[in-house]
C-alpha cells in the first residue's frame, strides 16, 4: 500500500518492482532510462525559465511519485514532466506562465532532435491542445496526490549535519550529490534524513575526508548504515549509466513540435505499395505470384492497357472512396468559395452605405447651408423694408405736423380777428 500522508510516500523494493510501467511491459532499464530523461527535463527546463533550484527538486520528486502510480505506456514523460515544473513552480511560490513552460519544453525538444526550430503560434490548433494537456495532466497529478503535495528535500538537512560534522569543505559536493540524487527513486525509497547523510556519506569519502565512527556519526541523525549504502550504491550506477535518450513507449503522439501527419503516414508506407498506389493497382503477395502464372500474365495486360489509356482508371479501381473523398473535397471548396463570396458582398453594402451616408450627409449639409443663407438674405430684405418704411412715415409725420401747426395758427387768427371786430362794435 502506498501512502499518501505528508512525508510518508515512500515504497519498498517489492512495489517498485511491481509499478505500473512493468505490469504494461516495461522492463527495468527502460523504466530507469525514462525516469532519467524526464528528470533531465525537468533540470534543464528551470535553467531556461530561471527557476530556483527548490522547483525543480519539488517537479522531480513529484515526478517519480506520479510514476509509482501510473504506467509509463499511458502517459507521456515529456507532458508529464512539463506538468511537474508547472505544479511545482505554484507550490515553491515560482509561478511560471504556462505559454513559457510550452515554449521551452517546444525548444527543448527541437535542439534534442536536431529539428529546425520553428516559432508555435499561440493562436495554432497545436497550441491549444498543448496548452489543454497540461492543464489535465496537473489534475492527473493533484488527483494521484490525493491534493498532498508536500515535499521535504536532503538540502536542508546537509549544511546543517556539516556544520555539526565541522566539515564546510564538503556542502558543494553534497549539494550536487543531492541534486543527482534526484533522478533516481532514492527520494520515494528513504526519508530526506537518510538520503542526507548518504550523498554526505558518499562527498567525504570522495575527498577523503575522515569522518567520526566510534560512534558512528550517522545515528546522531537518525540514520542507518545500510540506508546509507544504498544510497552509495544507486547514485554509483545513476553515474554509470550514458545519457538517457528518449524511449517511445508512450501510444499516442507527445510531441511538442508540429509534425504533419502525412508525413509519418507516408514514411510507414513501403516504396512497392506506393508504387502500386500511383498506378491505381493492387501489388499481389508472392506466394500469389508463384502459385497462379495465370494471374501473372491477366496482370501484365492490365498493366500495359491502363498504360495506353489515359488516367481516370485508378480513380475506378478505388471506387467509391474517391468519389466520396472528391465529392467531400468538392463540397469543402464550395462552401468556401461560398463564404468567401458573401463575405466579400457584405463588405461591399457596408461600403455602399458608408458612401451613401456620407453622400446624404453632405447633401444634408449643403441644403442647410442653402437654406441658412436663404434665410440671411431674407432677414436682411425685411430689415431694409423697415428701414424704408421707417423713412417715409417719418417725413409724412414731419409733414402732417407743419400742416396741423399752420391750421391752428390760421383757426387762432380767425379767432382773435373776429373778437376784435365784436369789440368794435360794442
Amino acid at each position: 500500500m502506498i501512502y499518501t500522508a505528508i512525508d510518508t510516500f515512500y515504497l519498498t523494493d517489492e512495489q517498485l518492482r511491481d509499478s505500473p510501467s512493468r505490469k504494461d511491459g516495461i522492463d527495468e532499464a527502460t523504466e530507469t532510462a525514462l525516469r532519467v530523461y524526464g528528470c533531465d527535463l525537468i533540470q534543464e527546463s528551470g535553467i531556461l525559465l530561471r527557476l530556483p533550484q527548490a522547483v525543480m527538486a519539488t517537479a522531480q520528486v513529484l515526478f517519480h511519485r506520479f510514476y509509482c502510480k501510473k504506467s509509463f505506456v499511458r502517459f507521456s514523460v515529456k507532458r508529464v514532466a512539463a506538468s511537474c515544473v508547472w505544479l511545482a513552480g505554484k507550490l515553491e511560490e515560482s509561478p511560471r506562465k504556462s505559454k513559457h513552460i510550452i515554449f521551452v519544453f517546444h525548444r527543448m525538444e527541437c535542439r534534442r532532435e536536431n529539428l529546425p526550430i520553428e516559432h508555435l503560434d499561440v493562436f495554432s490548433k497545436k497550441y491549444t491542445e498543448l496548452r489543454h494537456d497540461l492543464i489535465r495532466t496537473e489534475r492527473h497529478l493533484l488527483k494521484e496526490m490525493g491534493f498532498i503535495c508536500h515535499v521535504e528535500h536532503p538540502h536542508k538537512f546537509i549544511s546543517n549535519y556539516l556544520a555539526t560534522l565541522e566539515a564546510p569543505e564538503l556542502t558543494q559536493e553534497a549539494w550536487n550529490l543531492a541534486n543527482d540524487s534526484l533522478r533516481t527513486t532514492l527520494c520515494v525509497r528513504f526519508k530526506s534524513e537518510v538520503v542526507a547523510c548518504g550523498v554526505v556519506y558518499a562527498a567525504a569519502r570522495r575527498h577523503k575526508v575522515p569522518l567520526p565512527e566510534d560512534p558512528p556519526w550517522w545515528t546522531v541523525f537518525d540514520a542507518d548504515e545500510a540506508g546509507i549504502q544504498e544510497v552509495c550504491r544507486v547514485l554509483a550506477h545513476l553515474y554509470s549509466l550514458p545519457k538517457a535518450q528518449y524511449i517511445p513507449v508512450y501510444k499516442d503522439n507527445d510531441s511538442f513540435t508540429i509534425r504533419r501527419t502525412s508525413d509519418s503516414q507516408v514514411s510507414k508506407e513501403s516504396p512497392a505499395s506506393a508504387v502500386a498506389s500511383d498506378k491505381g493497382t493492387p501489388m499481389p503477395s508472392s506466394s500469389s505470384q508463384e502459385k497462379d502464372p495465370v494471374t501473372k500474365t491477366g496482370l501484365d495486360k492490365v498493366k500495359e492497357k491502363s498504360d495506353d489509356e489515359v488516367k481516370p482508371k485508378p480513380v475506378e479501381i478505388n471506387g467509391k472512396e474517391a468519389l466520396a473523398g472528391s465529392s467531400k473535397s468538392e463540397k469543402t471548396e464550395s462552401n468556401v468559395d461560398r463564404s468567401r463570396e458573401r463575405e466579400r458582398d457584405r463588405s461591399r453594402g457596408r461600403d455602399h452605405d458608408g458612401r451613401g451616408r456620407d453622400s446624404d450627409r453632405d447633401s444634408r449639409g449643403r441644403d442647410s447651408d442653402r437654406e441658412r443663407e436663404r434665410d440671411r438674405e431674407a432677414s436682411r430684405d425685411r430689415e431694409r423694408r423697415h428701414r424704408s418704411r421707417d423713412k417715409s412715415s417719418g417725413y409724412s409725420d414731419k409733414e402732417k405736423s407743419r400742416r396741423s401747426s399752420r391750421d391752428r395758427g390760421d383757426y387762432y387768427g380767425s379767432h382773435s380777428s373776429r373778437e376784435k371786430d365784436r369789440h368794435r362794435h360794442h
